[in-house]
């Protein structure tokens, strides 16, 4: 009779963390986030001063035209950041106000931003940008069934919208031209759930 092969442990556990913070201080409050000083006592008790970024948090809308397809449209926009100093292709995103429940927020930054609407939301998966200084994650929603209509920017919001193939999107990403983590997270994370879907 074979022997039942025992249960593998998992690699990467996960633990709280054990933290106190000794002291905290507005040291900037801005309109966008506001960064907080901190005196924190953190695992092994060593103690740090920290600057971190709190911010209300922030929605990703990966927007799929016809998902059905073997080379479905993916929703892109092109726009100017002045921190990155160049132009980049991004996925539609956008702050939450305050009080707003994600889903709402990416709904409404997506009518915003594209003027798309969608029938059908789900969330893919949420992470942290930057997490050596920002506190904020980031939520990644897959919006499909998607109906066109006018888009509403913020006024300081100057987008080129454009429906480009998963393929060229991809493309894009291997060769360099998609600098972009939002996008980079999750164009290639639905791309291996399409991949891994279809097999047997």
């Amino acid at each position: 009779m074979p022997s039942k092969k025992k249960a593998e442990k998992p690699i990467l556990t996960f633990k709280k963390a054990q933290v106190e913070v000794l002291s905290s201080k507005i040291a900037f409050d801005g309109p966008l986030f506001r960064v907080m000083r901190e005196e924190v006592r953190e695992p092994g008790n060593k103690t740090s001063h920290r600057d971190i970024i709190r911010h209300n948090g922030s929605v990703v809308i990966l927007a799929v035209v016809d998902s059905s397809k073997r080379d479905p449209l993916i929703v892109m926009e092109r726009q100017y950041r002045h921190a990155a100093g160049q132009y980049l292709w991004e996925v539609p995103a956008g702050k939450m106000d305050e009080g707003e429940e994600r889903l709402a927020a990416a709904k409404r930054e997506l009518k915003e931003e594209t003027g798309y609407r969608a029938k059908k939301w789900t969330k893919l998966v949420r992470y942290f940008a930057s997490p050596g200084f920002l506190g904020e994650w980031m939520q990644v929603f897959l919006a499909e069934g998607l109906i066109a209509g006018e888009a509403e920017p913020e006024e300081d919001e100057l987008l080129e919208v454009v429906l480009v193939p998963l393929s060229e999107v991809l493309r894009m990403i291997d060769t360099g031209k998609i600098l972009d983590g939002k996008t980079l997270v999750s164009v290639q994370l639905y791309a291996r759930l399409r991949a891994k879907k279809k097999k047997p």
